[in-house]
């Protein structure tokens, strides 16, 4: 007689490169915030690809039209009324707006939840109980959010750049505005996971999720409001002097332009003789007592070394939080 032997099927074999251990436990606990970002960066994503696709058809077409309806004789001003540039305008400016500062938060909103709500709870130390050291536990916190804020963060900066430089002349807008320069480059990536770090090291700090959360907002924002005020000082200006002074590229951003007086003294923001020409020139300089005219500028070849500096920077303090996080939670779980 012979007996029949089961046999078990094969346990389905997981992908490598499927999410497990703490990786997957962030991603499970923290599923509404993913889908938030998400969603964030899907509307924003949709915003820009319209600008640079319809939006910016429909005014270029608004401006051909205008354009052939100046040159008739019987053309009325509501002729050249249409909503297609006002609606353009609008969506280019919040999605610029909304690269800059959504990432910031939400990173700076994940870095502080995420570490402190599981310090406040007592998540955290029920995971290192379970085979979990402090020190990966951390580090899920961290990657887990840096990797889906870099990567959102990317696709949008690149979106930007792609409508940015196919509509810039119905735009209006140069690459040293704002939230323009900020969109098209590394920083707003840079600064995200700043934000990420500022808030991670604030939780665990404060080790209370809201007080953890209003701190890292507040330190973000004036990170923010810093990179503004410094960013120009951050690589070496262009100074010419003469008649070049008055005779600036169109794309240049404009630092500090004046005259140089007899004595060798600068003044800054003199109107005096800036405009003026040749022979003009000379008399207008000669009456006023100036031997030359200054100005000193960032030309539109900068972008890429103020945004790399400026990054190198952002990524530096990123570090820096990182350190002192690590070592905060080294020295309390001692």
């Amino acid at each position: 007689m012979t007996s029949a032997t089961a046999t078990r099927p094969p346990a389905p074999r997981r992908s490598p490169l499927a999410p497990r251990g703490t990786v997957w436990t962030a991603l499970r606990v923290h599923g509404t915030a993913l889908w938030i970002w998400a969603a964030l960066v899907t509307v924003t994503a949709a915003g820009l690809l319209w600008a640079y696709g319809l939006g910016a058809d429909g005014v270029r077409e608004w401006n051909r039209a205008a354009a052939a309806c100046l040159l008739e004789p019987t053309c009325v001003d509501s002729a050249l009324d249409g909503p297609a540039y006002g609606l353009y305008d609008v969506v280019a400016s919040l999605t610029a707006s909304a690269i800059v500062y959504l990432p910031c938060l939400v990173a700076a909103w994940a870095g502080a939840t995420l570490v402190a709500r599981d310090l406040e709870n007592g998540t955290a130390a029920l995971a290192w109980t379970q085979s979990v050291t402090p020190v990966r536990w951390l580090a899920a916190q961290l990657a887990v959010p840096a990797a889906l804020v870099t990567a959102g963060t990317t696709l949008l900066v690149l979106l930007h750049r792609l409508m940015w430089t196919d509509g810039r002349e119905l735009l209006g807008q140069e690459w040293h505005e704002s939230d323009v320069y900020r969109s098209n480059g590394t920083v707003t990536i840079a600064a995200a996971l700043c934000a990420l770090a500022v808030g991670a090291l604030a939780g665990m700090l404060l080790r209370r999720a809201l007080p953890a959360l209003g701190l890292a907002v507040a330190v973000t924002l004036a990170l923010l409001v810093l990179e503004d005020l410094c960013r120009d000082s951050m690589w070496p200006a262009v100074t010419v002097t003469g008649t070049a002074a008055s005779r600036l590229p169109d794309s240049a951003e404009l630092l500090e332009r004046g005259v140089v007086l007899t004595s060798g003294e600068r003044v800054a923001d003199s109107p005096a003789c800036v405009d003026g020409t040749g022979a003009g020139l000379r008399r207008c300089m000669s009456e006023h007592g100036i031997s030359d005219l200054y100005a000193a500028y960032h030309p539109s070849s900068h972008f890429w070394p103020l945004q790399l500096t400026e990054t190198a920077v952002l990524l530096a303090i990123a570090a820096l939080a990182v350190f002192l996080t690590f070592r905060t939670l080294k020295r309390r779980t001692a």
